[in-house]
Formats: C-alpha cells, sequence, structure tokens
C-alpha cells in the first residue's frame, strides 16, 4: 500500500503543477484583462500613400486617461509618435515624422490606439511597437514601402562561352524597393546557376539589378529571368527562347576566325610593301630620266669639238695640195 502511494504521489504532483502552469497562462484572459493586438501579417505601402498601423485592446478598454507610445526599429531615438491623456507631445516626436504621425483621439476610448503615417518614404520601411506604459502591453506592426516604378526585366544575349559551348544571356531590372533578388529559371522552373547579381542603388533609392548566365543546349531551351521580392510578394518576371542555332557554332570556330583575321592582315601587309616598292622604283625610274638629258648635252659638246678639229685638219691638207700643185706648175 505504502508502495502504490509512494508511485502515485510523482503523479499527482505532476497533474497539479501543470494545472498550476495552465492556470498561471491563462491568468490574464480568465481575469479579464485587455491584450494589444496588431495585425498578424507585414504591411505594405506605396511611397507617398498614407497607411494605418493597426493596434487596439482586446477585449476593449478606454485608454483616453493613458499614455501611449509608438516607436521604429529604424530610429536611434525619440518616437514617432507620443500621448499622454490624448495630448500628443510633439517635442518628443522624431523630426522626420513631424507633421506625418495621428492617432484617433475618438476611439481611444474603445481601445484603439492606430496609427496614421501620412506620405510614407522608403526610409519609413520597419518594425513598429504600440505600447501602453501603464499597462505594460504592447504590439508590434511591421512596415514595407515599396516602390511601384518596378520595371519587367530585359534580357539580352551578352555573348558565346566558347568552353562550354553556351550562350551567355544577361537580365536587367530597375525601379526596384526594397531591394530584390534576381533568380534565372529553365523550361521546367529549375534554378540555374548564375553569376552574382550586381546590384546598384541610386539617389533616388532605387536598386537595379543585373546578372549574367551561361545556357547549355537543353531539350527545352525557353529561359525565365525573374525579380522578386518574397516578404511582399511582388515579382517581375520575363521570358526567352534561345534558338538552336545559336549553340551549333563549333568550339574551333574561334580558330577559323583567328586564322582568317590573320591571312586578312597579312594580305593587307603584303599590298601596303607592293605599293611601296612600286613608288620606290618609280621614283628611282625618273632620277634617271632627269639626269639622262644632262650628259647627252655633253656628248654633243665632245662630238663639236671633234668635228672641229676634224674639219681644221681638212683645211689644212686641201691648203698643203693646193699650194703644192701652185709649186709644180
Amino acid at each position: 500500500m505504502a508502495h502504490q502511494l509512494n508511485g502515485l504521489f510523482p503523479q499527482s504532483l505532476l497533474k497539479a503543477f501543470s494545472v498550476l502552469i495552465f492556470i498561471i497562462l491563462l491568468k490574464d484572459v480568465c481575469n479579464g484583462q485587455p491584450q494589444l493586438i496588431g495585425p498578424s501579417q507585414v504591411l505594405v505601402a506605396r511611397a507617398g500613400e498614407d497607411v494605418i498601423l493597426p493596434c487596439h485592446l482586446e477585449p476593449a478598454s478606454d485608454v483616453s486617461a493613458m499614455t501611449l507610445e509608438w516607436t521604429s526599429s529604424s530610429l536611434d531615438t525619440k518616437f514617432v509618435y507620443v500621448s499622454r491623456g490624448s495630448q500628443e507631445i510633439e517635442t518628443l516626436k522624431n523630426p522626420s515624422f513631424k507633421g506625418r504621425t495621428s492617432v484617433f483621439v475618438d476611439e481611444h476610448k474603445h481601445g484603439n490606439i492606430s496609427l496614421r503615417i501620412s506620405k510614407v518614404k522608403f526610409n519609413d520601411t520597419g518594425t513598429y511597437r504600440c505600447y501602453i506604459p501603464e499597462m505594460k502591453k504592447d504590439a508590434f506592426v511591421e512596415l514595407v514601402v515599396a516602390s511601384d516604378t518596378a520595371t519587367s526585366p530585359v534580357i539580352t544575349l551578352s555573348g558565346i562561352d566558347k568552353n562550354r559551348g553556351g550562350v551567355v544571356l544577361q537580365c536587367e531590372s530597375a525601379g526596384w524597393y526594397p531591394e530584390p533578388e534576381l533568380l534565372w529559371l529553365d523550361g521546367e522552373g529549375n534554378l540555374l546557376s548564375a553569376g552574382p547579381t550586381e546590384t546598384l542603388r541610386g539617389p533616388d533609392d532605387l536598386y537595379t539589378v543585373s546578372s549574367r548566365v551561361t545556357v547549355e543546349k537543353r531539350h527545352s531551351n525557353n529561359i525565365t529571368c525573374r525579380v522578386q521580392q518574397r516578404k511582399i510578394s511582388q515579382s517581375r518576371e520575363t521570358h526567352i527562347h534561345v534558338p538552336e542555332d545559336f549553340f551549333e557554332i563549333p568550339s574551333s570556330s574561334s580558330a577559323v576566325i583567328t586564322g582568317l583575321a590573320v591571312s586578312l592582315a597579312l594580305c593587307i601587309i603584303l599590298l601596303i610593301l607592293s605599293v611601296v616598292v612600286l613608288l620606290l622604283g618609280k621614283r628611282k625610274h625618273m632620277m634617271k630620266n632627269n639626269r639622262r638629258p644632262k650628259d647627252h648635252t655633253g656628248d654633243v659638246q665632245v662630238s663639236t669639238e671633234e668635228e672641229t678639229e676634224l674639219l681644221n685638219t681638212s683645211s689644212s691638207s686641201t691648203k698643203t695640195k693646193k699650194q703644192t700643185s701652185y709649186v709644180s706648175r
């Protein structure tokens, strides 16, 4: 009997402890204490729009005389909104939210402390906390401010990968916020291994992303470039079909093209050399022609002198003959 009691005692103690924990966990509910409730999903707003961050007490309770605080994870100091007794304390508000935040004062008696933010900006993205110090209750709201200017991806042919026998494609898309991710998919929806995504953030805080992928011949040459923001379920995608002709370029084509280029270069060099030789020969011939008339003049002078000497000799001979004939007479 004692053994049985000893065996039952731990079980009874365990049951009692479990009931105690259950009572503690449900204490607030059983006592009717209200809880601050926020949205369970991420709120998405477009830049320039007004957005309401929901936060309310459940069950409803009047908070008109209490202190209400709204803060943001993106801010190091000060509040997005703070009020005491339904009177806003603007001196404690962060300057970036000045004139842009408000609450529904008439709804405070029903426990509604939702916050309105006017003309949201990209840097308003963050996690917001609504808090009631007197009750030590809080709730959180996650806000993402997205752009509505994101462009559909543009796919272009970037080149040929002769080593892999594939086609290199490039994809680019602009106008994104927050920063997106870029994916390449084949016709069956399988993720392709691509190079690192290049990200550029412009002065307007918008992102431009681009990436390259080498596509080898497949039974389906359909390729998709997808740019997406998982957190807010926003995406853009573009499809392209790569013709089989693009994959039929032989791997030796590069050597053939190089050989043709070298041959063409040699032909051009030989042609230039031929022209140079021709011009040099022509110039040499012209120089010879220019010197030849001077030589003829010299020859003429020499010939004239010889002819004069011959004439003188002939004249002297004639005179001698005449004198001899006269003497004979």
